[in-house]
């Protein structure tokens, strides 16, 4: 019979510390699933209280939710294309978010990004530079040009204290205003009298569609940006140095890292993924700048970023629910007699009751492990 008094091996307590880190692990990660999921339900059915009231049939809603975005080949390719400015605008919260930065402006930096493509595109146009040039050209401005936006706001956080959710806001609406007085002013194609808006690329000019589909590849930009920037937050010395300045500002300033080079880096990041949005829906739909350009993905992709606990990762899932919800409108419109932006008031409802589920986390004790209260 074994000694009972004889001290475990090393490895026994390793192994058993392995374990009981993994079932943190599980347990945390079920609730960071489970609380928005629960936070979706309650507001579909707020949603469909409110369509009731309207004398409409909340189950016809769902079932055409599902058929415009998800019945068929063409409305999955519908969604998918609608889905990438979302996952590029929701990555532009979420990396904000990781340093402790509440940022909104992924709007005015899509527009921004959008309308400085259009522009830049103007002179190579003309000058009949290689497509393939002028498309990288066009994505750097509007890259750079979205980074710089959204950079501001941070700059305006660290070295002035203002608040970034309310510098972010208003620099949006800026954005916006920029793009239309230059739109409807110097830059008009005075050719196209019915739509304010610049000079045509051309079809020459235009991002082309991934094989086999009719989406563009904006999705697939989307898709591995939001892994690179996964493995840039979660796996790197960097990604570690915004956790910490994101947990404890004053603690890291403390430990010597440059808090303010990493708040600005951070939103460069964030608008940079937003301008990428914007080249991509003038080289791929657009052709053109012009209004369609505030379309209101900047401010979807904030939803699905917190839906997603910005997680990159998460959002690609996220961000493809959220698309055939938008996809979804035109077909709720004619077939429920209502108007476009219904499923707007559907979106809304969500975002609130997801962050009045912001209380709930750590109140459950099926998502805790025996021994680990605290919560990170």
């Amino acid at each position: 019979m074994a000694n009972i008094s004889e001290p475990l091996s090393p490895a026994f307590i390793g192994a058993a510390a392995v374990r009981g880190d993994l079932l943190v692990r599980i347990r945390r990660g079920a609730e960071y699933v489970a609380i928005p999921v629960f936070a979706l339900v309650v507001s579909s059915v707020l949603f469909s209280v409110f369509l009731l009231a309207l004398g409409k049939s909340p189950v016809e809603f769902f079932e055409l939710v599902h058929r415009g975005g998800f019945g068929t080949a063409f409305s999955i390719q519908n969604t998918l294309q609608r889905s990438a400015p979302l996952i590029l605008t929701a990555l532009a919260v979420a990396v904000p978010a990781r340093i402790g930065l509440i940022m909104i402006g992924g709007e005015g930096a899509l527009v921004l990004g959008g309308f400085a493509a259009a522009v830049v595109a103007i002179p190579l146009v003309r000058g009949h530079v290689p497509p393939p040039i002028t498309l990288i050209v066009m994505a750097a401005m509007g890259t750079f040009a979205g980074a710089l936006w959204v950079g501001l706001a941070g700059y305006l956080r660290h070295a002035r204290g203002v608040n970034e959710t309310i510098s972010s806001l208003l620099l949006t609406y800026i954005g916006i205003a920029i793009m239309n007085f230059f739109v409807e002013g110097p830059l008009r194609d005075l050719t196209n009298p019915n739509k304010p808006s610049t000079m045509p690329i051309g079809d020459a000019y235009m991002v082309g569609k991934m094989p086999g589909t009719d989406v563009h590849w904006g999705l697939a930009t989307g898709i591995v940006l939001a892994i690179v920037l996964y493995v840039l937050l979660s796996r790197t010395t960097f990604g570690f140095a915004v956790r910490i300045t994101g947990g404890n500002p004053r603690a890291a300033l403390a430990q010597g890292l440059p808090v303010g080079k990493l708040i600005v880096l951070c939103c460069m990041l964030a608008g940079a993924c937003a301008g990428l949005a914007g080249f991509f829906e003038v080289a791929a739909i657009q052709g053109r700048a012009n209004a369609s350009l505030a379309a209101g993905y900047g401010f979807t992709g904030i939803l699905v970023a917190f839906l997603a606990r910005h997680n990159p990762l998460a959002i690609i899932p996220v961000a493809i629910l959220f698309g055939g919800i938008v996809a979804s409108g035109g077909l709720v419109q004619r077939r429920m007699d209502l108007p476009d932006a219904t499923v707007l008031v559907l979106q809304g409802l969500t975002f609130v009751v997801l962050l009045v589920s912001e209380t709930l986390y750590g109140r459950f004790k099926i998502f805790q492990v025996s021994g680990t209260a605290d919560r990170t």
